[in-house]
């Protein structure tokens, strides 16, 4: 969460002091790769540590040998891995489009939609096929999250002590937290 608002936040204030509304090309590129990357990378490690949840709680004594450390850090690189290379596909297509309309947005905050319309071919097609990828990425990890707290809430009801289901509670509750922000 950090690191995706600092992508637009120096270039506003920096904006502010100097009295302008502008951004440079490969400014507008460097902040599309790193929103892209930074939030596509966050969204993917929220999956992953579902899929952690689920297997602490769900499968408890198989914890052990189903996380271990080498496959947390295998998983988390995963995670890193995909929001880069998501983040260079994006990026790469968004700015091989032609821009014929100048490439003045008159803001500090690059947004694709905007850059779409500033094109004049139709190459915006690509661009409107990476967003249906994109969305179906997101869905998908979406409904895994979900699908995996469902399991989890089915078997923590199935706690018989209450000490039991608050201690289960109490381990999901901040990814829970994140998720739902």
């Amino acid at each position: 969460d950090l690191g995706s608002i600092s992508t637009t936040v120096p270039k506003s204030m920096a904006n502010s002091l100097w009295n302008t509304r502008a951004i440079s090309y490969l400014g507008c590129a460097a902040q599309v790769f790193w929103f892209l990357f930074l939030i596509s990378a966050e969204y993917f490690l929220l999956t992953v540590m579902a899929y952690d949840r689920y297997i602490a709680i769900c499968r408890p004594l198989h914890y052990g040998t189903l996380m271990g450390s080498r496959d947390c850090v295998k998983m988390a690189a995963a995670a890193w891995a995909s929001g880069f290379l998501y983040a260079v596909l994006h990026t790469a297509n968004t700015f091989s489009i032609p821009l014929c309309q100048g490439n003045a947005l008159g803001q500090f905050f690059c947004q694709v939609a905007q850059l779409l319309n500033l094109s004049c071919s139709d190459s915006y097609l690509r661009e409107a096929g990476v967003i249906v990828v994109s969305i179906c990425l997101a869905l998908g990890c979406f409904i895994f999250i979900v699908l995996s707290y469902m399991q989890i809430f089915s078997a923590v009801l199935r706690i018989p002590s209450e000490q039991g289901r608050h201690k289960a509670f109490s381990m999901c509750l901040p990814h829970m937290a994140v998720v739902s922000l």
